[in-house]
């Protein structure tokens, strides 16, 4: 405690270090436990009821509703697409996503329009995004589908929204009695329905659940537990990517940690010198320093905790509107504790090796301790440190959900810290031993890469693993920005039109040829509908992660020919005129992630009716051709009789476009017309939200890394300054010695920077086409600008770290001597 209250040295870059590191943990941690705390919090609200049965194109009937009203209060809500034409004349129609209620709604919470109005049959609210599209205001007229509606107001409040997931187009909130009235519901439409219900006094969830069960044939149950599935699977997701984003940066801190103990210990040669020469033996002095670095450490754990522990505040306040639900209020203790533990440990572990280093040299050394190499930590003390990783380790695969995700990249983690720790000493290696420049500024230069306490293994790994994660991320952001901007509009459609009724096909490619002579129209049948059983196993119990295909309702279709943009993996197709028992071809990832083989079972719910198909073939899909591609495709024979509408694809020149619009959306007002272009603006709203967290999270990497380089100046500062002071005795000027530092520095820069590039490269490619199954697009400059930002504020950190060296005065350093 006596020698803390000279002055904390080195130990500065260590309490740095540690406080961006879990801060960064315990803030990505925060934000995603609090966001899921606050769907928990908020599951009534979100499913607008304690438990829920929803249909597939189906409204709940007669026997469903009954045994909902003997459970509690019961709500009907129907969700589809519509076309809204607002009170201007001449103005194109909108795309909305339509949610009818009736007068129960909601069960839980409330709902604020602007104005005090309410929806009631003959009126309508509008997300604030519909009404400034349409420039609507109380007391206008709207126009859904054949039937004309009074603007209640603007949606302040709706508490269900959330839980509505994502969406083509803004909402438009609508009674039940004004649905019928717009004729958007007819035979194969695509909608849901979900009956809600808020249960009375002494039913239990379970009870409700179990009556329900009963009459849900070819429907989901969900309660109150979950009311945002994909919501929280999403937030769950993402918070994982960015926590192991976060560990990253504190593996980085780590060899800062490292760095800090290094310059701190250096700065207390003498003192741990003087006391080994009174008798003081490498324990005790191993126990002194350990009790500093702890408390230091405990204090900026703390520190960090207790920013990571505001970050749900502080985003809920900046970026409110980007957040599903409010974050929970309160500190969120799994996730606090979690990178308090990920902190000391690593802690524990960067600095042992270097404070054992010290504690083992003898006195005598250790005052050479400039020229003198440092001996190697004990076996105790290196299985301390493994062990510190392996706990760090085992904890992050034991809570993680995907772990063959989590092990795939702590695995190229540690590959990629095994590299660069390689890469540092082949430099020190090469430099020791490539012939020896003329000019002598050259060989200062070559020489401070090797010299004893040379910075160059601490700052190769910490500036690679920062560099390379950045580069990592610039080229999956340009690979995306690529696809969304250039690749996807240049083969994509104008339209996609949906629910075109069964019997108006051929009037509406009459329409569609009429407004657009020469369009290019691809027509295919389309339904919906869960898959309630594969190979006879209710898809409620079967635990597959992976297994998205389970999950909500899909689309479903038939054909008679082998789709274009697919390719034949296993299996074989049916004939033309096949008409034999129900067959289905399906996704080959989706059959993977289920463990299904040729010959195996699906059953699937189409309106009500289960039916029951083998799997003939699996298909290789390609999910860019931008056309309509089922995961599930059935053989002719088995849906054709069903009703069911239809999909269609419209490609036409841009001046065509508003034309085509507005005829089909007055010829055939239960189709939904969803403009490629605003689709793909959604999308690059939301990359762009994507991209913002995760650079957010990276550079704290960044910031760790560029902490490492002060510390590691830091560490080598004393001999840095008898370096500079030597060369002034034999007439170096200033500037001669700050350009053999600049040639340092910039060698080492462009080597990291070099490999950073090829291997950030590698790893963009990986996640680009294998993960996300995508072109290989990259933003070259994009990438190779961010690398050389980085390379340059190595430079310039390094000369701004060495100027007190380069100005120091011979005479005041050589009294020190």
């Amino acid at each position: 405690m006596r020698e803390l209250r000279g002055g904390l040295a080195g130990l500065r870059i260590l309490a740095v270090c540690l406080v961006l590191g879990v801060a960064a943990l315990a803030g990505v941690g925060s934000l995603a436990s609090a966001i899921n705390a606050g769907l928990s919090e908020r599951g009534q609200l979100l499913l607008g009821g304690d438990v829920a049965l929803r249909l597939s194109g189906a409204m709940p009937g007669a026997v469903q509703r009954k045994i909902a009203a003997d459970l509690g209060t019961v709500g009907v809500v129907a969700k589809l697409r519509g076309m809204v034409s607002g009170p201007r004349p001449g103005t194109d129609a909108v795309l909305a996503e339509i949610k009818a209620v009736d007068a129960n709604w909601p069960l839980y919470g409330r709902t604020l329009l602007a104005g005090g109005g309410h929806v009631r049959p003959g009126y309508a609210a509008a997300q604030p995004a519909l009404a400034d599209k349409l420039g609507l205001k109380p007391g206008d007229r709207l126009t859904l589908g054949q039937t004309s509606l009074i603007y209640a107001g603007t949606l302040l409040e709706e508490p269900d929204r959330a839980g509505d997931g994502f969406g083509f187009g803004p909402g438009l909130v609508v009674h039940g009695d004004d649905l019928a009235k717009a004729g958007l519901i007819t035979i194969g439409s695509l909608y849901t329905s979900e009956l809600r219900i808020r249960l009375k006094p002494g039913v239990s969830l379970e009870d409700a659940k179990a009556r329900l069960e009963t009459v849900a044939a070819g429907a989901r149950i969900r309660d109150r537990s979950n009311g945002a599935p994909g919501t929280r699977n999403f937030i769950s997701q993402l918070g994982q990517f960015l926590t192991l984003v976060g560990l990253t940066a504190l593996v980085v801190a780590g060899v800062g940690v490292a760095g800090g103990v290094s310059a701190y210990l250096a700065a207390r040669t003498r003192t741990i010198a003087t006391l080994k020469t009174l008798g003081a033996d490498s324990a005790t002095v191993r126990a002194i320093y350990l009790w500093q670095l702890s408390i230091v450490a405990v204090v900026a754990v703390a520190i960090g905790l207790a920013i990571g522990a505001a970050t749900p505040a502080v985003v809920a306040g900046l970026a409110a509107a980007s957040l599903p639900v409010p974050p929970a209020t309160g500190p969120q203790w799994a996730a606090l504790a979690q990178a308090a533990f990920y902190g000391l440990a690593i802690a524990l572990a960067f600095a042992l090796w270097p404070l054992a280093q010290g504690a083992r040299m003898p006195a005598a050394r250790l005052l050479r301790s400039l020229t003198e190499a440092r001996a190697r930590p004990d076996a105790t003390t290196i299985a301390i440190i493994a062990g510190s990783a392996v706990a760090v380790l085992g904890l992050l695969v034991l809570l993680a959900e995907q772990r063959i995700f989590v092990i795939g990249f702590l695995g190229g983690a540690l590959g990629l810290l095994l590299l660069l720790w390689l890469l540092a000493g082949a430099i020190t290696w090469g430099a020791a031993r490539v012939p020896r420049p003329r000019s002598t500024l050259a060989r200062l230069a070559l020489a401070n890469l090797h010299r004893p306490g040379a910075p160059t293994r601490n700052l190769v790994v910490a500036l690679g693993l920062g560099l390379t994660l950045f580069a990592t991320l610039a080229t999956i952001e340009g690979n995306l920005a690529g696809q969304i901007n250039r690749s996807i509009p240049a083969r994509a459609p104008s339209f996609f039109v949906l629910d075109i009724p069964g019997e108006e096909r051929a009037a509406f490619l009459a329409s569609v040829t009429r407004a657009a002579p020469g369009a290019g129209i691809v027509t295919v049948p389309s339904m919906r509908g869960p898959i309630t059983a594969v190979n006879n196993v209710p898809s409620e119990r079967i635990v597959a992660p992976e297994a998205w295909i389970l999950r909500g309702d899909r689309g479903l279709s038939y054909a008679a020919d082998f789709p274009p943009g697919n390719m034949l993996v296993q299996g074989k197709w049916w004939p033309r005129d096949y008409a034999g028992p129900p067959l289905i071809s399906i996704d080959e990832d989706a059959a993977q992630a289920l463990g299904l083989k040729i010959g195996d079972t699906m059953t699937v719910s189409v309106l009500g009716v289960e039916v029951t198909a083998k799997i003939a073939s699996t298909r290789k899909i390609d999910w860019q051709s931008m056309g309509f591609n089922f995961a599930i495709l059935f053989s002719p024979g088995t849906l054709e009789a069903a009703p069911h509408g239809w999909m269609a694809t419209v490609q036409v020149k841009p001046d065509q476009e508003a034309g085509v619009s507005r005829a089909v959306a007055g010829a055939f007002p239960t189709a939904s017309i969803i403009r490629v272009k605003d689709v793909i603006g959604q999308v690059q709203a939301l990359l762009a939200q994507l991209s913002a967290a995760i650079r957010a999270a990276a550079s704290v990497t960044v910031a760790a890394g560029i902490a490492v380089l002060v510390g590691a100046l830091a560490a080598g500062a004393r001999a840095r300054t008898y370096d500079a002071v030597l060369l002034k005795l034999l007439g170096a000027t200033r500037g001669q010695v700050a350009a053999a530092t600049l040639a340092e520095y910039g060698l080492l820069a462009l080597i990291v920077s070099g490999l950073a590039l090829l291997l950030g490269s590698a790893a963009g490619w990986f996640v680009v086409t294998q993960v996300f199954s995508l072109e290989w697009t990259p933003d070259w400059g994009g990438v190779v600008a961010t690398v050389a930002v980085g390379a340059v504020v190595t430079v310039v950190l390094g000369l701004l770290g060495n100027w007190q060296a380069l100005s120091a005065r011979p005479s005041a350093v050589l009294r020190q001597l």
